[in-house]
């Protein structure tokens, strides 16, 4: 028998262990070598153990409590040799047997340290979090989390019984990281971080860095093995990267997965119970890339799958940002989803939420018991009308986060591009505040510096390191080079939503016909800017919420001028300058504005009109991509020409797009009043034979069939400038397109 008081820590360590706010307590616990003693010593803590033995070399040795705390202790006398041990803890009459956390070196090199503190890691998430390890033969999880103000941190779960005391995490220096490897830990434990404030509140957090998480309403991280998926959509990884996507047809389709319930689903109304209330990522994966296939899209567009714990938000409260929501399914379900949508020809975008952050107590928010990720003070850390926080993108370690979590998305999950949500209100500190309520920039401007940087050097990486990502700003300010290179001055992203487009084009469609005339000027008006951005043109889920109505129910009108109207209006909207986006519903024109709570009314298609705007948004979808006039050129001003912008008393405008040879016109035709203009002349820029490829008033189309049937032959004779000319007779509420023979 030892001498229990020669085997305790000094006072101080005793003290801050069995408090359990001790920033290193593998410094005492686990095997140690004490000159003292000249011995080695082994000491174990553990508040629930009655009992602890040491198992080596064929031994079997007790363990004595040294301290009633739950304090165990041994000494080897006249050992310096460390050796190789086991551990066995008796609970109620039960064994346990492990191998001991706290003998083992830290599982964080130096250089994640300094990258990470840095905001360079370029693949954090591969460091911090939660990740499968094998040391020297023990399999177990290596844990690691950011919480630079904790007083203490520990991993907690059913493994330890929620316990805080029982597995304390090591402070890694000044670096802020904590870590801790538990051997024998596995894939699909439930984990969170247990954090001691400074002022000795203690709270559990969700890891920020889980790559699983629990099905709401519980919140904890899961384990994960990762994307533990065997890919196989090599074929088109290797075409992104050399795809010039600003000269190529994209054509986005947005996707909210539990409301789309498509052909090929059963309906489910989302009250929340339980995960029945959603279909599988691989379940929606079939039916949706069928869907997709056959409308002629070639990208979908899905709004955040992000986990978040309200199913009514949509997903833009985002609580993990590296777990894909488990409504639908694991990781590898997910992983399942983009492969499938990949070996079908379908790029899949992403909505990515860095603006702001919900301040639901278990996630990012007061993190270890001050403003970590966000700004402490709310002028600079608080969208006050969102309730949410602002990111404080002027720490290294956040822009790391934020920088590796975007990056993970595209490595891990191949998904072709993010969707970059509320960028306008990152790049302006008085977004959306009072007079007073905002704080200037070391210049006295309104500019968020910080926020601006962080978004450049993101753009700079995606395209680096992923060569043919796709990186869209959803941003409705006049900021200036927003889809230009961060080397020029610009953000770097790929492109930007013409917001402006779309309000003044959907201004222009919801008046009455007679009324157009007098607001001509709305519906042109993007063209003075349509070469200042690579622009992307959506009519996305914001457009139909909120009492906003339906894209259908906006048109004015009887029934079938909305329909027509609509029709008119999707033509507009292929052939203008710009990708494309086009909220799921839209399609078939849905009545009712979108309900994130039951799928969408694909029962209208049962009805003529609806099955016909179906009919012509798959025909000109699939013109748009067979037609290189309409994408190769979008973002210069030769690859569009006015044939007559201004004809305002008639309501009808005309303009030609262009390949890049200049070689193929097409020239398209809208009369945006429901009158048959007859013998109306339009010219054209070439002699010879044309065809009317397509009339959106054919009556396959649930058109009055006022068609140009036949083979078109262009007259010679000045006419808007052109040579030639088409008599053509202009269908009502039309869009017309046609093609030189």
């Amino acid at each position: 028998m030892s001498n229990t008081h020669e085997l305790l820590p000094t006072h101080d360590n005793l003290i801050r262990l069995v408090e359990a706010r001790h920033t290193d307590p593998h410094s005492i616990l686990g095997m140690h070598f004490d000159e003292k003693l000249s011995s080695i010593v082994v000491r174990v803590f553990d508040v629930e153990a009655q009992d602890v033995y040491i198992l080596f070399d064929g031994k079997r040795e007790q363990l004595e409590q040294i301290h009633e705390a739950g304090l165990f202790a041994i000494k080897f006398p006249n050992s310096k040799k460390h050796f190789t041990y086991q551990l066995e803890k008796i609970f109620d009459g039960n064994s346990v047997i492990t191998e001991d956390s706290y003998c083992y070196m830290p599982g964080i090199g130096e250089m994640d340290v300094y990258l990470f503190n840095s905001g360079e890691h370029q693949r954090i998430y591969e460091t911090m979090g939660a990740h499968l390890k094998n040391y020297d033969g023990v399999e177990g999880v290596l844990f690691t989390v950011w919480a630079p103000n904790a007083e203490r941190v520990s991993v907690v779960g059913d493994f330890n019984n929620w316990n805080g005391t029982r597995n304390m995490m090591r402070l890694m220096g000044h670096s802020g990281i904590w870590e801790l490897f538990i051997p024998r830990m596995s894939a699909g434990d439930v984990y969170k971080f247990e954090i001691r404030a400074m002022n000795g509140d203690v709270f559990c957090k969700l890891d920020p860095y889980a790559l699983q998480t629990e099905l709401r309403p519980n919140n904890a991280a899961i384990v994960s093995k990762g994307t533990d998926f065997t890919w196989s959509d090599e074929a088109w990884i290797e075409k992104r990267k050399t795809t010039e996507w600003l000269e190529a047809p994209v054509n986005m389709y947005e996707v909210h997965l539990a409301s789309w319930q498509g052909p090929g689903l059963r309906s489910i109304n989302h009250d929340g119970d339980d995960d029945s209330d959603f279909h599988n990522y691989r379940e929606i994966a079939h039916a949706l890339a069928d869907y997709v296939c056959e409308m002629g899209y070639t990208h979908i567009e899905l709004m955040p799958v992000s986990e978040h714990p309200l199913d009514i938000s949509w997903g833009y409260q985002v609580t993990a940002y590296y777990s894909p929501t488990a409504r639908h399914g694991t990781p590898e379900d997910f992983a399942y989803f983009v492969n499938h949508m990949h070996e079908r020809g379908i790029g899949v975008v992403m909505d990515w939420v860095p603006a702001h952050f919900p301040k639901d107590a278990f996630a990012l928010g007061r993190f270890d018991g001050t403003s970590l990720y966000e700004h402490a003070d709310p002028k600079q850390g608080e969208h006050r009308d969102w309730g949410t926080y602002i990111f404080n993108f002027g720490r290294s370690e956040v822009r790391n986060f934020l920088i590796g979590n975007a990056l993970y998305w595209i490595d891990k999950f191949h998904i072709d591009g993010l969707r970059v949500d509320a960028v306008a209100s990152m790049l302006y500190l008085d977004y959306s505040k009072e007079e007073g309520d905002w704080i200037p920039n070391e210049h006295g401007g309104n500019e968020n510096l910080e926020a601006i940087s962080f978004m450049r050097r993101l753009n700079e990486l995606s395209h680096e390191l992923f060569p043919g990502s796709l990186m869209i700003a959803e941003e409705s300010t006049a900021f200036p080079s927003v889809s230009r290179p961060a080397y020029l001055g610009g953000l770097g992203y790929t492109c930007k939503w013409n917001m402006g487009w779309m309000h003044d084009t959907l201004e222009y469609f919801q008046q009455d016909p007679v009324h157009r005339k007098y607001h001509h000027g709305t519906l042109t008006f993007a063209l003075l800017y349509a070469h200042s951005e690579n622009f992307v043109l959506p009519f996305s889920h914001d457009e139909v919420v909120h009492g906003k109505k339906s894209m259908l129910g906006k048109m004015p009108g009887d029934y079938w001028q909305q329909f027509a109207n609509l029709r008119a209006l999707y033509t507009y909207m292929l052939t203008h300058p710009g990708k494309s986006l086009l909220f799921m519903g839209s399609e078939f024109g849905q009545w009712t504005e979108w309900n994130c709570q039951k799928g969408l009314d694909w029962n209208v298609l049962e009805h003529e009109a609806h099955q016909k705007l179906s009919n012509l948004v798959k025909d000109i979808n699939h013109f748009y991509k067979a037609t290189p006039s309409l994408w190769e050129d979008d973002f210069r001003p030769e690859g569009f020409q006015w044939i007559d912008g201004g004809d305002y008393e008639q309501s009808v405008i005309s303009f030609i797009r262009w390949d890049k040879k200049h070689e193929n016109p097409v020239v398209v035709v809208l009369n945006l009043t429901p009158v048959v203009r007859e013998n109306y002349c339009v010219g054209v820029p070439a002699g010879g034979k044309w065809r009317e490829a397509i009339n959106t008033d054919n009556e396959c189309y649930y058109g009055s069939n006022v068609l140009n049937t036949g083979e078109l032959h262009a007259q010679e004779g000045d006419h808007h400038g052109q040579p030639y000319y088409l008599d053509l007779n202009l269908a009502p509420l039309s869009g017309m397109i046609y093609t030189l023979d």
